[in-house]
């Protein structure tokens, strides 16, 4: 499902909004991130020199030193998070592109009336193996598949002409 939803066109403006997410959004706070420490870091030797000198509470200290440790895991593992911020935003704009391709399968199981469906480089002795990738790209109207896709099985009815190296373009009904 995930090379098929790379496949659609649509997903370039997904790619594209997720770039501008990172750089708009995560970018940014990141920034926080470090100067919020930067200031946590200040305040705290400021007010370790108070406490040593009676001036303030052990448990004002403790209070800055347990903030200053929470942003600096954040910064440590920005990098994690970040990944996971923008993994959700992906998904959450791709789901529609996900219902269209998973409609697109159920439309071609249906027609073909399959009654298995086995992972791809799966073969059972016997049977025909068919590549449904292409019916399921045909049903999506795409012009082209990764030719990892189109690798996987052979499907009588669509001999795809190579176009570039890494997409082919399938065969119109």
């Amino acid at each position: 499902m995930d090379v098929m939803v790379q496949a659609m066109p649509a997903y370039r403006q997904v790619d594209s909004m997720v770039r501008i997410y990172e750089k708009d959004s995560l970018a940014p706070e990141y920034e926080i991130y470090q100067s919020e420490y930067i200031r946590l870091d200040s305040v705290y030797k400021n007010d370790s020199v108070l406490v040593a000198a009676g001036k303030k509470s052990q448990k004002v200290l403790d209070y800055t030193a347990g903030q200053r440790e929470k942003m600096g895991l954040n910064i440590v593992y920005w990098q994690q998070q970040a990944q996971n911020k923008s993994n959700l935003r992906r998904n959450e704009l791709a789901r529609p592109l996900y219902d269209q391709v998973a409609l697109a399968y159920k439309k071609v199981l249906d027609k073909n009336k399959y009654s298995i469906v086995l992972k791809p480089q799966t073969y059972e002795f016997g049977f025909r193996i068919e590549n449904i990738f292409v019916p399921v790209a045909k049903e999506l109207k795409l012009r082209s598949l990764p030719l990892e896709i189109l690798e996987l099985g052979t499907d009588p009815d669509a001999l795809p002409i190579p176009a570039t190296p890494k997409n082919k373009p399938i065969q119109k009904p």
